[in-house]
């Protein structure tokens, strides 16, 4: 069977894939092959349609050398 790695539909997550992508001069599609995705699923995490999975998050920290944290941008809602 195989595992999705890819995202989910969500608006409370910003990220900075693509300033961290275009500060090393990665294109969306040696990024998408680097963490096994589609370039399609870079270009929605970019314009914010889908958030990443865990796992992806995990693969494009790991790939950038930094931390989930350091890339997708939470907002916690106010209660």
């Amino acid at each position: 069977m195989e595992q999705c790695i890819c995202a989910i539909r969500r608006d409370d997550m910003e990220n900075r894939i693509a300033a961290l992508r275009k500060e090393r001069r990665i294109s969306q599609a040696e990024l998408a092959e680097a963490v096994a995705v589609t370039r399609q699923t870079i270009i929605s995490l970019e314009s914010g349609r889908y958030n990443a999975s865990l796992l992806l998050a995990h693969k494009i920290a790991k790939y950038f050398e930094t931390t989930i944290e350091d890339i997708f941008l939470f907002e916690e809602e106010e209660t």
